[in-house]
């Protein structure tokens, strides 16, 4: 009996730390999308080192659904490039975010 409730007990911390680890994951995908957002809508300098990492970065988790050159919604005219960032990043941060939630909360034990 003290084996089983050991192994359940083992379990359920297991869950819970890859529960943990998935929300991590999905919130700093989320904030180098925003972050990549905001630095484009500022303008920030693309030839430094940590601009480019960022967008860099939230290139890869875009996932190519939420491209900001070939995203959900592109934009026209003034500013486009900006518009395009904001909406896709700005939609693929919160999809990451909602996603992640939902995983955390199938993964973790008894909430």
């Amino acid at each position: 009996m003290a084996e089983t409730k050991t192994a359940a007990t083992g379990i359920a911390r297991a869950r819970t730390v890859l529960a943990q680890v998935v929300w991590t994951l999905a919130v700093l995908a989320a904030l180098f999308l925003a972050l990549g957002a905001l630095l484009i809508a500022v303008k920030a300098n693309g030839d430094n080192a940590l601009v480019k990492f960022v967008l860099k970065v939230a290139d890869a988790v875009d996932l190519g659904l939420f491209d900001r050159y070939n995203g959900i919604k592109q934009f026209t005219g003034h500013n486009a490039a900006i518009k395009d960032a904001l909406f896709n990043w700005g939609l693929g941060a919160l999809a990451w975010l909602v996603v992640g939630r939902i995983l955390d909360r199938i993964l973790r034990p008894g909430r």
